[in-house]
């Protein structure tokens, strides 16, 4: 591939999965009443934004969006937290958004708070699944699920609009 890029989704492309994706959760959810998007720091952040703004569009639930903030690269070492932190959430539903899925190590890392909180329900939510997992995290909404090779890499730009496979 000699370093090409191929353009795997462009803006329309993006903006039509993420409103398949808010109305797969609200379908999920319809019973309840307010439901917690919560991204990983960066471009998970950014598609949290995005599904919480879809979200509030189509339907009547309270939506919380709160940013995951973690070491992506050794997710183990330092405790992950919550900006704004998020109050009594007891009995409540996590959807946890990161744009990418690869290996699971990062997403699996990030349910930390949400389980000692003693949620009801944590759901994860991707762009681009890689079907490269190694950790047990599997995403209930995908944008998109794409096989790709180890040595490929997956790059999003919100701000272009942009999904491109590189190697």
């Amino acid at each position: 591939m000699d370093n090409e890029a191929i353009l795997i989704l462009d803006t329309q492309d993006i903006e039509n999965r993420l409103v398949r994706l808010a109305f797969q959760i609200y379908e999920e959810n319809f019973e309840e009443t307010e439901i917690n998007i919560c991204g990983i720091q960066g471009r998970g952040f950014i598609l949290a934004e995005k599904i919480a703004k879809q979200l509030e569009k189509i339907s009547p639930l309270k939506v919380n969006l709160t940013a995951i903030e973690i070491d992506k690269l050794h997710p183990n070492s330092k405790s992950v937290t919550l900006n704004p932190p998020l109050m009594n959430l007891s009995n409540q539903v996590v959807v946890l958004c990161d744009d990418v899925l690869y290996t699971g190590k990062t997403m699996a890392h990030a349910t930390v708070p949400f389980l000692e909180a003693g949620v009801r329900k944590i759901q994860c939510l991707t762009l681009i699944d890689r079907n490269h997992l190694a950790f047990p995290v599997q995403p209930i909404f995908t944008g998109l699920s794409l096989s790709t090779t180890l040595q490929e890499r997956v790059e999003v730009d919100f701000e272009l609009g942009k999904v491109w496979l590189k190697e």
